[in-house]
């Protein structure tokens, strides 16, 4: 006798009520397979939709802005590396002052900060990378222990309060335009 045989024949054995039970089980059974294979999956993605599509609509827009950059930049004529120098001087000292130092040998120039305020830090690197087109090669910073110059006027009442802005020590190392 083979199995298919010996499951028909329990099959006719059982009483009408019991065979509607081991129906209705093997069709629930059936049902919560579809539903976790097929329809939960799809309704959690379906769920995510918005979520996701908003960030991918903010990365869109991020990668835009970098593109039209990347394109201004290519647009604005070649700079000779003495005119990148220059550039660079000009910008290191209208933002940085005397809390920076900068050496320049070959193609590359190492800017020395010594408890540089790290808003104009950063952009004085916007500057070298537009005016200057310098591109940053190494940066070693650490935040600076120093506190801010005497010349930042005295402290009131509705400054007091507020947390010194973060200032950087280290060195940046720029790679000058080639020509």
């Amino acid at each position: 006798m083979s199995r298919t045989t010996a499951l028909q024949a329990r099959w006719k054995a059982l009483a009408p009520r019991e065979q509607n039970l081991v129906l209705a089980a093997g069709g629930i059974v059936a049902l919560a397979l579809v539903w976790w294979v097929a329809l939960a999956p799809a309704l959690a993605t379906l769920r995510q939709a918005p979520e996701l599509h908003r960030k991918l609509d903010l990365q869109l827009q991020h990668m835009q802005r970098l593109q039209a950059e990347a394109q201004q930049l290519q647009a604005q004529p070649q700079t000779s590396p003495s005119d990148a120098v220059g550039a660079l001087r000009t910008a290191l000292t209208q933002r940085l002052g005397t809390a920076a130092q900068m050496n320049v040998l070959g193609d590359r120039v190492t800017v020395t900060l010594k408890a540089a305020p790290a808003d104009a830090t950063a952009e004085w690197l916007a500057l070298a990378r537009t005016n200057a087109r310098a591109v940053t090669v190494e940066a070693r910073l650490t935040r600076s222990n120093a506190a801010a110059p005497s010349n930042a006027g005295p402290a009131t009442l509705g400054n007091a309060a507020a947390p010194a802005a973060p200032r950087w020590d280290g060195t940046v190392v720029l790679a000058l335009p080639a020509r």
